[in-house]
């Protein structure tokens, strides 16, 4: 017989079916839920194995559940959402756990966590892949392997395919077949009715749209259905670590060339910040080439001779190649990313200033050397090939990506950090304005948007999506009217929470300072 427990915890404010009856977990609901339950493990505060179910990529967001459900099935997790709506509790979805915003965790709800749904199962014929909702891109990639195949996933290998999909998915392999969601066919997904349903782009079309980017609003996705490639060579690649006291121009004018003639076969990024071998921020540039080590080499022959402290390269496999940053972002540790865009050619003083940032905040906040900025340069062609309303995802453009990563252990510099990764993410901002508005700079004079999946502070929904928003405001109030899943964006569904005003990313009139040689904007 269950030990008595009591009243657990209050549903949270946040959720829109609890704001006006607040709800306590007694023992009598627990019992409710478990006997509904097919076979999905159920934690609560005093079970066994609790403390690491409620563990975070980040620590910052870690918060006490009052109810874990390990699901194993699409039937137990609308099992879970029909009982939270009857009893006004607050839940949220988690897979990887990656998310900084907090939102795949509950400070006492209950978390529907499906990381016991893990299965991968290919189709040689069709080149496809079914992937259940818990799984990891470790669990794709090798998966796919097996069979000759892979799809564009997340360059960290233990993040969850359900996040990074549903936000739109960069991968190494996006220069060549775009984003995650331009190779997702079909998803199985529970609604906040609980209902089950199968969307794709003849079924359920509109809910599809959306769920290509917006996705964490509208549902909890129990499978995907990917469109693989084939991928039977091994891959080149490469990781040097540069001290850019040395070389720092040299690196950016080479970053600055590959931007113009790499053709989506070849990749690279520069990670400012990690530095294992010296006392300030280094420049850690990553290599990418789908093809043979003769060709890789003479591509980035440039950087591979210039003088580093050290350097790994050779051939290996693709499935192997999304665990190259494991190193510098596992488990643990207080984090928070913010998103921004790049435009290539970047500028040495510019690279020169943000590390410079790094080290003011090395010397602010202790224990904070793991923090970093990472700048992708990958070939635009492919994802701007597709129109910016074929999906929700509406940050396709002729810029790069970047996520700004503070990694802390203290929790009194929590708000410093998150304000030092909005305060970055203002000056890629700026040096767009400034290309555009005094350089008259082409690249800069487009609609520059951020990528919402490294946005972990807070974006307005409008700066996301674009002239999107609106559509994704009408599917939402058809599928999610009472804002169950309200975790992610902010839609303004009927009932629910307003999204913040538009933050338009418009040219504006521009005060001068001067800094460092040339005039640019002030923030």
């Amino acid at each position: 017989m269950m030990e008595p427990r009591g009243p657990l915890i209050m549903a949270s404010e946040e959720t829109s079916v609890s704001r006006d009856s607040m709800a306590c977990i007694d023992d009598s609901m627990i019992q409710e839920l478990e006997y509904k339950l097919h076979r999905s493990p159920v934690l609560t505060p005093d079970s066994e194995g609790y403390s690491e179910s409620i563990k975070r990529w980040s620590d910052a967001v870690e918060k006490r559940a009052g109810i874990v459900v390990y699901a194993t099935s699409a039937r137990d997790v609308s099992t879970c959402i029909r009982f939270c709506r009857k009893h006004s509790i607050d839940f949220v979805v988690c897979g990887g756990k990656h998310s900084t915003s907090g939102a795949s965790s509950s400070d006492g709800g209950l978390v529907i966590d499906l990381s016991h749904m893990r299965d991968v199962k290919v189709d040689p014929g069709t080149k496809t892949l079914r992937v259940q909702g818990g799984c990891t891109w470790k669990d794709v990639d090798e998966t796919a392997a097996t069979y000759g195949l892979a799809i564009v996933g997340g360059t960290v290998n233990h993040t969850g395919v359900g996040g990074l999909t549903l936000g739109g998915g960069y991968g190494w392999l996006s220069g060549r077949h775009g984003l995650t969601v331009d190779c997702l066919l079909e998803v199985e997904i529970v609604l906040a009715d609980g209902s089950i349903k199968r969307a794709s782009k003849t079924e359920q079309s509109d809910l599809f749209w959306a769920i290509c980017g917006a996705g964490h609003s509208f549902g909890a996705v129990s499978e995907f259905v990917f469109q693989a490639h084939d991928q039977a060579n091994e891959i080149w690649a490469s990781q040097i670590f540069f001290n850019p006291a040395h070389n720092l121009e040299a690196i950016v004018a080479f970053a600055n060339h590959f931007a113009t003639v790499t053709d989506g076969t070849s990749a690279m990024s520069l990670m400012l910040g990690p530095p294992p071998f010296l006392s300030q921020p280094g420049i850690v540039a990553t290599l990418f080439y789908n093809g043979l080590q003769s060709e890789a080499e003479a591509i980035f022959k440039p950087l591979l001779d210039l003088p580093c402290i050290k350097k790994s390269c050779g051939m290996r496999p693709y499935s192997t190649m999304n665990s190259i940053f494991n190193y510098a972002v596992e488990y643990g540790g207080r984090k928070c990313t913010k998103g921004a865009s790049a435009i290539l050619p970047l500028s040495p003083l510019f690279v020169q200033n943000l590390l410079l940032d790094l080290a003011q905040l090395h010397k602010k906040v202790p224990n904070c050397r793991k923090s970093m900025m990472n700048i992708d340069i990958y070939s635009s062609k492919k994802w701007c090939s597709v129109p910016r309303d074929a999906t929700a995802f509406f940050n396709r453009g002729r810029y790069q990506n970047v996520v700004i990563g503070p990694n802390w252990e203290n929790p009194a510099y929590d708000g410093e950090c998150r304000e030092w990764a909005r305060s970055i993410a203002r000056k890629f901002r700026m040096e767009i304005d400034f290309r555009r508005d005094f350089l008259g700079d082409k690249t800069a004079d487009q609609d520059i948007r951020e990528y919402g999946n490294y946005d972990g502070i807070g974006a307005a929904s409008h700066t996301i999506f674009g002239s999107n928003f609106d559509r994704l405001v009408e599917i939402k109030t058809k599928y999610d009217p009472d804002n169950l899943f309200n975790k992610g964006y902010g839609f303004t569904p009927a009932g629910g929470t307003a999204a913040p005003a538009p933050v338009e990313p418009a040219k504006r009139a521009v005060q001068h300072v001067q800094f460092k040689g040339y005039t640019r904007p002030a923030s």
